[in-house]
């Protein structure tokens, strides 16, 4: 059970390690476009491409019909990776040893949606992938594996989310394996260590400069690919895709514009944000020296 590209690397690791797939579930085709053509996930895509069996409810509590071709399945585990929908008791029931959800965090920190995200936003310096029972709370089901692996400086949401997914499908293996070979004892989890990764939104990328220089950094590093960061510069939302931290120590109103001579330094609480990469409004990605040459953003001017 899985949807986006993050789930891809688990169900390929299943098919090439010649697990019986008995079948494959998927959230349901959504239209997008002029056209409003239907766009398969990337979950789909991959299943149409080893012939496995495809399913697609709109919903799953009370689905009897759904259910019944579950059970009816026999199947030893239901693996489900960033699926999208909340699974009732009745279906963690079914598979003979139990649900196993690949999640893209150290539990018991970073429950819920966003994971990846939040970790980078608080600076976080490891992350990783746990593997576990579900039950029927929000990621709160005993722990099978852990793997960790360290944040770069460099790293952003892209890059985490890549390396994780990676990850995600080799640690699936070493726990269906462990599983069946009794290796594995389930932990519970330190609810006094739980933290929660909500749903991140569009609202919380605009940029306060007051805030500490560090903080922003990871914000930007954090919001990319979606929904990003953003200032406004002549009333007009200009997207920051990468910095990197100046040390400085000005008395300029934070947002102020220290340098425009093919960069952009931009004043924070403790220092300065070198803008590496911008995308004004109605224009492509670009790195800032060739968004500057069309832009003269004066020195002096302060951000929104």
């Amino acid at each position: 059970m899985g949807t986006p590209q993050f789930a891809v690397p688990s169900l390929k690791k299943l098919y090439e390690e010649n697990y019986e797939i008995q079948a494959v579930v998927t959230q349901p085709d959504k239209k997008k476009g002029r056209g409003m053509q239907k766009n398969f996930s990337p979950i789909k895509q991959y299943a149409l491409n080893i012939g496995a069996n495809i399913f697609q409810p709109e919903k799953i509590k009370s689905n009897l019909d759904f259910i019944k071709e579950l059970k009816a399945l026999d199947t030893d585990f239901i693996v489900v990776v960033a699926y999208g929908k909340i699974l009732p008791e009745e279906v963690l029931s079914i598979p003979k040893y139990g649900c196993i959800n690949v999640h893209a965090s150290l539990l018991p920190k970073y429950r819920g949606a966003a994971p990846i995200n939040w970790a980078i936003i608080n600076g976080e310096k490891e992350t990783g992938i746990t593997t576990m029972f579900m039950d029927k709370g929000l990621d709160t089901g005993d722990m099978l594996l852990k793997k960790s692996i360290k944040i770069m400086e460099n790293d952003d949401a892209i890059t985490i989310h890549d390396k994780l997914a990676d990850l995600g499908g080799n640690v699936l293996i070493d726990t269906i394996e462990g599983l069946k070979k009794g290796l594995i004892l389930p932990i519970k989890q330190n609810e006094d260590e739980a933290t929660y990764a909500p749903v991140i939104s569009k609202k919380m990328g605009h940029i306060d400069w007051s805030k500490d220089c560090n903080y922003i950094r990871n914000l930007v590093r954090g919001m990319v690919p979606w929904p990003g960061t953003y200032t406004f510069y002549n009333g007009k939302m200009l997207k920051i895709w990468k910095t990197e931290f100046v040390s400085y120590d000005g008395y300029e109103k934070e947002g102020t514009v220290l340098s425009n001579n093919n960069k952009l330094l931009v004043k924070c609480l403790n220092g300065a944000l070198n803008i590496l990469e911008v995308q004004g409004e109605g224009t492509k990605r670009m790195n800032i020296s060739d968004y500057l040459r069309g832009h003269n953003i004066i020195e002096g001017t302060v951000l929104n």
